[in-house]
């Protein structure tokens, strides 16, 4: 069994993450998933939530995800989604004043958008 697997984490505008990982957890439909080296060939679709990535360098990426597919074959994980967020790259302040607004307008795909991109910060 190989100690890591090669992860690409793409949005529909860019590629927002790619390396070696020991360990990747993300959110299905079918509920929060863990995939490490040798796992079983897959095809999900992923929910909005957070994704968390343990780099063979020890570290730590969250992403918040908004929709889009995970396959994982031959030690390869592709997180395919829609719109992808890096932790460090959310600007909480802005989330927070997004999650505001969405709660006052009852606009739940708005609020849940929010959320997912706070607790990636959170997570990080």
């Amino acid at each position: 069994m190989a100690a890591e697997l090669h992860v690409e984490l793409v949005a529909a505008d860019r590629n927002v993450w790619s390396g070696e990982a020991t360990l990747v957890v993300a959110r299905t439909t079918s509920g929060d998933i863990g995939v490490m080296p040798g796992h079983q060939p897959l095809l999900g679709v992923l929910e909005s939530g957070p994704v968390t990535i343990r780099t063979s360098e020890g570290g730590t990426v969250v992403a918040a995800v908004h929709g889009g597919f995970i396959s994982f074959a031959d030690n390869k994980l592709s997180l395919l989604a829609e719109i992808a967020e890096l932790a460090d790259e959310i600007d909480v302040k802005r989330a927070e004043r997004a999650l505001e607004r969405a709660k006052s307008e009852a606009d739940a795909a708005a609020e849940r958008r929010a959320d997912v991109r706070l607790r990636a910060v959170a997570g990080h």
